[in-house]
């Protein structure tokens, strides 16, 4: 056969589709190659633990939300976390048997949620940026207090595994009954109890029971675990003390206390903490900074 302009693209084509890299450029075109001998490169292929990355050509799941569910799964993988790049547009299309427009539409919804970030000549990785912005504002209480000159003393702590409550599995989505690590601490400052939080974490950190919270939360989890908060949904309530908080935080039974639940997400959108902060309103102000495309969160003491 005759090797002219429309029959090379052609086959070309249908080397990407087996995998073949050696003759497609970075830009998805045909090359033609050089006179003399043609090697043909096999591709690596990208991997998920040991799973080559693939499609349900079959699934009625169309393409392109599987296409974005396989991407979220695939930016789980401790070497993206840890600044790797992304595989190009080409190299996945190619691989799962799909257009580079239904990758680019994946990697696109990704990078509109903050969880990728492109740079022009160096590629796609994890949004550091969007890692820290997003959760700045909470995620290490103890040094946000430190900042202030105050020192946070733990009054209680207790790191047990129980049963999951009702909230937590339904926030975690996990079987009612399931057991879960909870955290329990009664935190404060100049001798006085200020506040008490309760955090269970999902199974899927396989957590041991022997870990030390003497380091801000999320430091701990992300140095047991390699899992790194994302973002986080919080919900306020103003609710009135029972006996047991009341005894804990030595304030009387009935009085007014600032409840904050939160779920904590990785940068797949799982949940992975569930919490619930009881603040004595009387010694603690939490004030929500509201600005266009951005809210921030600060805390502080009342005198």
């Amino acid at each position: 056969m005759r090797l002219n302009a429309r029959n090379w693209s052609r086959w070309c084509g249908r080397f990407r589709q087996l995998g073949l890299a050696g003759l497609a450029d970075a830009t998805g075109r045909g090359r033609k190659p050089s006179r003399g001998k043609m090697v043909l490169t096999p591709r690596q292929f990208v991997h998920i633990n040991n799973h080559m990355l693939s499609l349900d050509h079959q699934s009625p799941v169309p393409l392109r939300a599987q296409v974005e569910s396989l991407l979220r799964e695939l930016v789980r993988q401790p070497e993206y976390q840890k600044g790797a790049l992304v595989p190009d547009e080409v190299a996945l299309a190619a691989q799962l048997g799909v257009s580079r427009g239904t990758v680019r539409a994946g990697i696109s919804r990704l990078v509109f949620e903050n969880i990728l970030e492109r740079k022009a000549g160096v590629g796609t990785r994890i949004s550091s940026r969007n890692l820290e912005s997003g959760i700045c504002a909470w995620r290490s209480f103890t040094h946000e207090m430190a900042a202030k000159g105050i020192k946070v003393e733990n009054f209680q702590q207790t790191f047990t595994n129980v049963e999951a409550s009702p909230e937590a599995a339904e926030a975690l989505q996990v079987t009612l009954g399931t057991k879960l690590w909870r955290l329990s601490r009664v935190r404060g400052w100049n001798a006085q109890p200020v506040l008490q939080s309760t955090s269970w974490f999902h199974p899927r950190l396989r957590l041991k029971g022997n870990e030390e919270f003497n380091r801000p939360l999320y430091e701990v989890i992300e140095t047991a675990t390699d899992v790194r908060p994302h973002h986080a949904k919080e919900e306020f309530l103003a609710i009135s003390a029972n006996a047991t908080l009341a005894k804990a935080l030595e304030i009387n039974k009935g009085a007014p206390l600032l409840l904050r639940r939160h779920t904590v997400f990785d940068a797949g959108s799982r949940a992975f903490e569930y919490a619930e902060i009881h603040y004595v309103s009387s010694r603690f102000t939490l004030t929500l900074d509201l600005r266009r495309d951005k809210m921030r969160t600060y805390a502080g003491m009342t005198s």
